[in-house]
This record gives structure tokens, sequence and C-alpha cells, in this order.
């Protein structure tokens, strides 16, 4: 059984090659792209159900070692106040995701050497321990030691986007990425290696990205069998190198907009073509299209939000790109507005820890092997 087939003999599009990948994305016509979006939502529902699943989200650094070009939290932005939570910061913030249901806690940050091997380990025993929700790590690009002792800890998941499959354009917006962080897609195969739940994704309109790249972001996913994969709209930042310069190419040179639209478009050819995964609604679209980006990316084959359980005294101060976590509400209200919106376009709350099918199906095949 490949990737594109479901366990119940409902298929993804698995089998779409270049050129209706690339029809598909460049698609302007209102009901070709609602057809597109029927299909994926049929896909969604015959493969990963009704559920959407509700991830606290909480960004325990924004301190960055990296000088990424497009990132707000990029080490020469001197404009930005850094911080970094306490373990009991962090601790309580994951507590209160449990008081309110969630089954799953993000630990993101930018890479900062300061989050030690040791700390996180510490940090996910203890989360495990003394909340018992499922932990999904985001901390940038860190050594194949450093990921293994995470595992051992007990972290069950690990995202780390790849960004653009395109080389020359990765080495342009990450100009210092140095050993593993040069090649995520082989720091990929080792999250793979160590049985964590493997999260990836692209920004979407990233400058210089052309189409053509982006059916080879979704020929990535695809191909690396991902288990989580996010995609969201580039948003510039006017303290970045990137956010500065004139940004995105005008029309006919094939640059791709970092729009509403083709986000839902790459959103749908994803859940077509990795049918399993879990792919959230990120912020980025909801802070490119306010009240109603979230909605776009479920209506388009997305089961996963993230509301914020940043501490609010921090919260403002995660600015990788302008307006993230401006509109910020209590982690309560957060939830609650999560769940409106949720049950407003007909899907309901999930519950539990919200493994990714995608993941029950390997391990079932690896099992019965």
């Amino acid at each position: 059984m490949g990737p594109g087939t479901a366990d119940d003999g409902t298929t993804g599009d698995g089998a779409l090659g270049r050129p209706e990948l690339l029809a598909a994305l460049r698609e302007e016509d209102p009901e070709r792209q609602e057809a597109l979006r029927r299909r994926a939502e049929a896909v969604r529902t015959a493969c990963v159900g009704e559920a959407v699943h509700l991830r606290a989200l909480i960004e325990v650094s924004n301190h960055c070692i990296r000088r990424c070009t497009y990132c707000g939290l990029r080490a020469p932005n001197r404009r930005l106040a850094r911080y970094r939570l306490s373990m009991n910061e962090v601790l309580d913030a994951a507590r209160s995701a449990a008081s309110l249901g969630l089954g799953t806690v993000v630990i993101q940050a930018g890479e900062d050497p300061a989050l030690t091997e040791r700390w996180v380990a510490e940090l996910v025993r203890r989360l495990k321990g003394e909340t018992g929700l499922a932990v999904t790590l985001s901390l940038g690009a860190r050594t194949p030691a450093e990921l293994r002792a995470w595992r051992r800890a007990g972290a069950d998941r690990y995202l780390l986007r790849f960004e653009t499959s395109n080389r020359a354009l990765f080495r342009h917006v990450h100009p210092d990425a140095p050993g593993w962080g040069a090649d995520r897609l082989d720091l990929l195969r080792v999250l793979r290696d160590l049985d964590y739940e493997v999260g990836s994704g692209v920004i979407v309109g990233l400058p210089g990205q052309t189409w053509n790249d982006l059916v080879t972001d979704l020929e990535t996913f695809r191909r690396l069998d991902l288990d989580m994969i996010g995609v969201g709209p580039y948003l510039a930042h006017p303290d970045t190198p990137l956010g500065r310069s004139a940004g995105c190419a005008p029309p006919g040179t094939g640059q791709v907009p970092p729009s509403e639209t083709v986000t839902g478009r790459v959103v749908a050819l994803t859940r077509l073509l990795c049918p399993r995964s879990n792919i959230p609604a990120t912020t980025a679209v909801e802070t490119l299209a306010p009240g109603r980006g979230y909605e776009c990316a479920l209506s388009f084959g997305a089961n996963v939000l993230m509301p914020c359980f940043t501490p609010a005294t921090q919260a403002a101060r995660y600015e990788t790109y302008p307006g993230h976590n401006e509109r910020l509400v209590s982690s309560a209200q957060a939830v609650a507005d999560a769940r409106r919106r949720i049950a407003a376009l007909g899907r309901v709350v999930g519950t539990g820890d919200g493994m990714s099918p995608n993941v029950v199906r390997r391990r079932a095949v690896g099992g019965a092997a």
C-alpha cells in the first residue's frame, strides 16, 4: 500500500504528476478552484475524519543564533526584545492546556543554544509526567544526538520545515546554515529513523520561489511521507533583508504570490498527495486574512489548529513576522474561539492526542512486517 492509498480503499491523488500539480496551483477559475477544494475535503473526510485537533503552542524563546533573511527572530535584529521562559512558566502553560482539554503541547523556539540537550530533555520528562500531554518540539535544526536524547526523554513529534526544495533559494534565505542545518531533508530522515512523528512544511510565496519550486515542494511532501505538514504564506518583516527589499517579483516572472488563495490551493494539494497527514491551519494565513484565514485552510483540507499558550507578557515578542500574536487573547479565550469557529464549519473538536493517521498506518505496517 502506497502513501496515496487509504486503509478503506479511498485514495488521495498520489499519482498526480507535475503538469497536473502546476495547473492546479495556478488555477484562477473559481469553479475549478471549488472543485479542487471539494476533492480535498472528500479525501480529508475519508482519511482523517471531521475532527479538528487543538494543539497548545508555547513559544519558549525568541533568541536565535541564525541570520535567516526573512525571519524577525534573526540574530542581527537589535530592535527585538528577547526572552526565554523558565521551565516552571512552560509547565504552568501546559497545565492550563491540559485543564482546557487539549491533548498536545507544541514547544517552539528560535535556534537557541541556551535550550540545551539536558534542559529540553528534563522539560520533556516533566511535561509527560506532570500533564500527560503529547509533546511536539519545534526547536530548529539540532544535532542528531540532541534529537535522540529528546526522543528518549519522551518527545512524540518534531516539526522542522525545509521551507523550500530549491537549494539555491534555501542558501539565499539561510546564509549561515551549517552542518545538519544545511540539509534539512537529511535531518528529517534522522527524525524518521528515531521514530518521531515527523513534521515539515514550506513558506508559500517566499521571494524567489517559482511555481515549479512549489510543485517540487509538494512532490517532496509525498516522497518523505510526512506525518504533519504546515504551509503558510510569506509575510514580510521590515527588520529583515527580504522585508527591506522590493519583495516579490512582478507578475510574469514566475514568482509565487504569498496570497490566501494560493495557500488554500497548496493545502488542498497537500491533502490530496498526503491524505493521512495532519495539516494545520497556520497562524500566518490567519494573520494574512484575519477572521477567515483559519476557515480558508480548514475548508481546503486542514485538520489542526494551534491556539497560543505563550504567557501574554512575552507572546508579542515572538515576532517572526509582523502581526504574529498581535491580536492575542487569553489562552482560554483562544480555545473558546477555536471551538466556535470549528463548530461553525460543521466540524468537531478532536479528542486525545490527535496522533497522525499516517503514523498509525506506518507503525501497523511495520509491526506486521
